[in-house]
């Protein structure tokens, strides 16, 4: 309860602030701006989740992890749809991937760097051990 005050104290103060700076007109682009954003972002949520997908395949992120960063784009699209600047503010930081990272390795207590334009290297046990070799057979004779 306490924090819901605190919350709601500091949205009152935030959106009064840039309001009065950005005058109604704008305030109400920003909201309806904000919301369309958050409804995109819902609508391609696939995306996000393809990537996370890609990088729980190549062992850069564990199955928490991947969890925890799909519930905070989820959380963040929400976050944009409900009017407010507070709300917004939190909302778009987590749909920044470094954002979202830097709290779930935080609690995880384990980091992994992941990247998706680099792609870990597949960390492949089964295949370890193995080394290709060319075998040339010297018995055959070409006519």
């Amino acid at each position: 309860m306490v924090y819901f005050v605190i919350y709601l104290f500091l949205e009152v103060i935030i959106s009064v602030n840039i309001s009065s700076s950005i005058g109604g007109f704008m305030t109400f682009l920003e909201i309806v701006a904000s919301g369309i954003l958050g409804i995109f972002i819902l609508v391609n949520f696939k995306e996000s989740l393809r990537e996370n997908l890609t990088a729980v395949s190549y062992n850069c992120i564990d199955l928490n992890q991947f969890q925890n960063l799909n519930l905070f784009t989820l959380f963040g699209a929400i976050l944009l749809i409900i009017p407010g600047f507070l709300t917004d503010i939190i909302g778009l930081l987590m749909q920044f991937g470094v954002f979202t990272r830097t709290i779930v390795n935080r609690y995880n207590m384990r980091s992994h760097n992941f990247n998706v334009d680099t792609k870990c290297e597949r960390k492949n046990t089964k295949d370890s051990d193995v080394i290709d070799v060319e075998v040339i057979n010297d018995s055959v004779t070409y006519k």
